[in-house]
């Protein structure tokens, strides 16, 4: 099947820490010509060419999320490979990364495949699969191919589908022989444990949300963060910090060096740059995270470690749960919540209220995921790139509401929430996929390759 072309004009194209108005060329599913104004006089466009004119719409890489749980195989009540990448493209979202807690676990190179070739049937955005570790795969891990597998995922604390690695000598083998990036989730188990078992003495089970970044600690945090960094120094190994939370772990990385340099990188989700926990009693367990959101000094911290280059990328953590779920009481209430729709979005009202510029949105959502990860061809507005592409209005207000959220679990934190600047438009590998609320689903996502 012949890819159609596209032929976008009249935008403010947004890369590589540039604004020009101008217009972009899809052919055969790539990026082909990028022009400032217009093509000129006489351009010999490609038979059959759409053009669109994006009446001084954003034109901006797709986004590259490096930390969503898509919940398929296996516990797809709460979100699957369709429903998910649907709403993150609806998002901007044309690259993710998922994680290996599914149901079984992708704790082998076989489960990793199966995860693959679902996603080739189902999947909208394209896509690449950690693998998990665990006290007993090493010879696993050492077989992965880092040309075609985005990461190596490490917990050391217990999340979500708990696969806690809490060997230290299997740690160590891990860091030292793994051909692929290690990506961990650091919270430290032992100091949870004992934060979590005085609280049970003062409230037993009636322990309130309120209390979740006590227990699940800054202490915590940092102990494991700093764990990590030093192992990774001892075996040279390429550590990336997932979904940092504290003011404090942020001391553990640099800023001197481009991220291209770096061994140890660290990155923020979106929820933890939102939200303080002044949050929790409005909005309760549906903030419930894993790392926990902490103090408006952390949040302040983190956004200013994004902005001084500190922080390399920003991220989701996409994990949905059933709502019924996310009420149950603080012990039995699952950690995680839907973000992938909104994440752009919410970033762009930091722009809107002069916290950040576009530039540095584009860069640490779509540029650095792309050189942190070494993907091929993706990333960037560049002649011969995938045309992972989309548009975004950025003065056109909407609610988020029961009636506009994709998610399958069908909640958001963000309910109630209005949002100045909308995506209209997504292309994925030179293809419309979803057109002002609109899914073109006939094409799926292709498969993340990576230069290493």
């Amino acid at each position: 099947m012949v890819n159609p072309n596209y032929y976008i004009h009249n935008a403010l194209i947004v890369n590589e820490n540039q604004r020009i108005l101008g217009a972009l060329l899809i052919r055969n599913g790539l990026i082909s010509e990028i022009f400032q104004g217009q093509a000129p006089a006489g351009f010999g466009f490609p038979e059959s060419t759409i053009s669109i004119d994006a009446g001084k719409k954003w034109l901006l890489p797709g986004v590259i999320d490096d930390q969503v749980h898509f919940r398929e195989p296996g516990l797809t009540l709460k979100g699957d490979l369709l429903t998910e990448s649907r709403a993150a493209v609806a998002g901007g979202v044309t690259s993710y990364m998922d994680m290996p807690n599914t149901l079984p676990k992708a704790v082998t190179l076989e489960l990793l495949e199966e995860k693959y070739r679902l996603a080739a049937e189902k999947s909208l955005a394209n896509y690449s699969f950690f693998l998990g570790a665990s006290n007993e795969n090493l010879d696993q891990i050492k077989k992965a191919d880092p040309r075609s597998i985005c990461g190596l995922k490490v917990f050391l604390g217990a999340s979500t589908g708990n696969m806690l690695v809490d060997d230290p000598e299997t740690l160590t083998r891990i860091f030292e022989n793994s051909p692929l990036l290690i990506a961990v989730h650091a919270e430290e188990e032992p100091v949870i444990k004992d934060n979590l078992q005085q609280y049970t003495a003062r409230y037993g089970e009636a322990i309130p949300v309120e209390a979740h970044p006590l227990i699940r600690s800054s202490e915590a945090c940092y102990r494991s963060s700093l764990k990590a960094t030093v192992l990774a120094a001892k075996t040279n190994a390429r550590l990336h910090l997932l979904h940092l939370s504290t003011a404090r772990e942020l001391t553990l990385l640099r800023n001197d060096i481009p991220v291209i340099e770096k061994r140890i990188t660290g990155e923020v989700c979106v929820h933890h740059l939102w939200f303080d926990n002044r949050d929790y009693a409005r909005l309760g367990s549906r903030i419930k995270w894993n790392p926990a959101i902490k103090t408006s000094d952390d949040r302040e911290s983190l956004f200013q470690a994004v902005l001084d280059d500190t922080l390399d990328i920003i991220a989701t953590d996409h994990a949905p749960h059933l709502l019924s779920e996310k009420e149950n009481p603080y012990l039995t209430c699952p950690s995680g919540a839907p973000l992938v729709q909104h994440a752009l979005v919410a970033m762009l009202e930091f722009y809107h209220k002069g916290k950040i510029s576009l530039e540095k949105i584009v860069e640490k959502m779509c540029h650095h995921p792309a050189i942190l990860y070494q993907i091929d061809k993706r990333g960037f507005l560049r002649k011969g790139y995938h045309a992972d592409v989309i548009l975004v209005d950025p003065d056109n207000p909407w609610r988020v509401s029961s009636g506009n959220i994709l998610y399958k679990c069908g909640w958001s934190p963000f309910e109630g929430t209005t949002f100045r600047s909308r995506v209209t438009h997504t292309w994925v590998n030179g293809n419309l996929v979803c057109d002002q609320g609109k899914f073109y689903e006939t094409r799926k996502g292709k498969r993340l390759e990576f230069n290493r």
